[in-house]
């Protein structure tokens, strides 16, 4: 990666990062494009070279993690089941997250509790579908693509389900508890 890119990186992280503290400080919808632009210190038309919507800043990694949740999931070993290299995988992802967990927790909450986010941010993850399945497949043995056996298909939405149910169960116990106790319980009742 040059040096362009990297320093394009940073400035979007450091957007970001921004933009999150005044979500967080101020809710979502009280906070506007302007006020992140200055915030920032870039101009408004600045930012919108990096972010075209406030909910593009708050969900932009939802799609890397996606491509993380698929490299994590095709280096599991090809003995796991489906369910348990996915539960690997995306705890994997949980761990390397460089966040606390009341961070966590009152991000999530922002996010379960915003409209527009909750529905931009179920669009990034319909992508993980397809970036999953195909591993998914070849654990069941499963033809690449096959249109006529949609167990590896199910399984991806049932995990990708579990994991949602998974969150609002945390944040509604306050993140008392790890999101992982409540994944399993969803996984258990789905499988049972």
């Amino acid at each position: 990666m040059g040096l362009r890119e990297r320093t394009r990186q940073a400035v979007r992280a450091d957007i970001a990062a921004t933009a999150m503290r005044l979500f967080l400080e101020r809710g979502f919808d009280a906070v506007t494009m302007e006020q992140i632009a200055t915030e920032a210190g870039i101009s408004r038309r600045s930012l919108f070279r990096y972010f075209a919507t406030k909910e593009d800043i708050a969900l932009g990694d939802v799609a890397e993690r996606g491509a993380r949740i698929q490299e994590l999931l095709e280096a599991r070993p090809a003995s796991e089941g489906p369910w348990e290299a996915l539960r690997a995988a995306l705890q994997t992802v949980v761990e390397e997250g460089e966040f606390t967990p009341e961070w966590a927790r009152k991000t999530s909450e922002m996010f379960h509790g915003t409209p527009s986010l909750r529905a931009r941010q179920m669009e990034k993850q319909s992508r993980w579908h397809g970036q999953l399945v195909p591993d998914v497949e070849r654990r069941l043995g499963v033809a690449p693509g096959s249109v006529t056996d949609p167990r590896a298909t199910a399984i991806v939405a049932s995990a990708l389900a579990c994991l949602d149910a998974a969150v609002e169960a945390w944040i509604k116990d306050g993140g008392a508890r790890p999101v992982e106790e409540f994944y399993d319980r969803a996984v258990a009742a789905v499988r049972g």
